[in-house]
């Protein structure tokens, strides 16, 4: 198995309107794996402030970003890639509306969506403890052991 660095990201839980915003971070659509916006962050700028971008990049939301709620990590054994998330919740600061043809520069959030909980058992979306995390704001913080990531 190749050794690559740990790459350590931040990721936004955010709840509007009792719906999670997802996004497919796959280009092109290649996956149908939904997570959380977010990504890897930069080094010299804080969690917060690397989460806050990343969220604008791929939705051009701007966020109020909170306290953390989640460490999850996951690796894939074949390339040797392991990532570390941090989530932290967010609220929204001015219109939740995100256009239909909204693009990152990077072009690798295919798509979002704004999901209910009861529709999350429907849908491909890591970590699992994800739904739990968001829609009950009382849960603790909470870490999930080192997954494979499933494509």
């Amino acid at each position: 198995m190749p050794s690559n660095p740990v790459r350590l990201a931040a990721r936004a839980v955010i709840i509007h309107k009792q719906r999670l915003l997802l996004v497919n971070a796959w280009p092109k659509g290649r996956s149908t794996l939904l997570c959380a916006p977010g990504g890897g962050v930069e080094p010299g700028a804080s969690l917060p402030d690397n989460l806050a971008r990343e969220v604008q990049e791929e939705t051009g939301l701007t966020v109020r970003v909170g306290l953390p709620c989640l460490v999850n990590e996951f690796h894939d054994p074949r390339s040797g890639f392991h990532q570390v998330e941090l989530f932290f919740r967010c609220s929204i600061l001015g219109d939740a509306n995100i256009p239909d043809n909204w693009q990152d520069p990077e072009k690798i959030v295919s798509h979002h969506a704004w999901v209910r909980r009861e529709d999350m058992s429907g849908l491909n979306v890591k970590p699992s403890s994800l739904a739990d995390i968001a829609f009950d704001p009382a849960t603790p913080l909470r870490y999930d052991p080192l997954e494979q990531i499933v494509m």
